[in-house]
């Protein structure tokens, strides 16, 4: 069965977002420095919200800095409710061609905060990323 046929039961904006986004390199709410060997990026969920699908290319690593609770959706249609507290860290690695296509909602009553921290010197090439998810820092 197709990823699409999977996902069917999902609500229309899901099912446009992640198609709108099948491409995004953009895994934060802000990108808050970045090198020729990392991306960090934080991300900030108050309750009720949900970020726009995204795809992970990269190495990387989250940390999250609250407690709360997350539903995660993703490519294959499954959905999975997890329970975060500060200090959860998760390491993830992608091979060549590999990836994670998903978006996270915060499903709780508490505002959920996350650290990315992406390895630009993985085995795939960095995604771009426009310019106006980046941190403006005042001169």
């Amino acid at each position: 069965m197709a990823h699409e046929e999977k996902r069917a039961h999902w609500p229309k904006d899901l099912q446009e977002d992640i198609k709108a986004n099948e491409f995004s390199g953009v895994v934060g709410s802000v990108l808050v420095s970045e090198t020729d060997r990392v991306r960090v990026w934080h991300l900030h969920l108050k309750p009720g919200y949900r970020c726009s699908f995204h795809r992970h290319v990269l190495n990387y690593f989250w940390t999250c800095h609250t407690h709360g609770k997350a539903r995660g959706y993703f490519e294959d249609g499954s959905i999975k409710d997890v329970t975060h507290f500060p200090g959860d860290t998760r390491h993830m690695d992608y091979g060549p061609g590999e990836y994670l296509l998903h978006s996270v909602e915060n499903i709780g009553d508490s505002d959920l905060l996350f650290t990315t921290v992406e390895f630009k010197q993985s085995p795939n090439q960095p995604l771009p990323v426009p310019d106006s998810i980046r941190l403006k820092v005042a001169a």
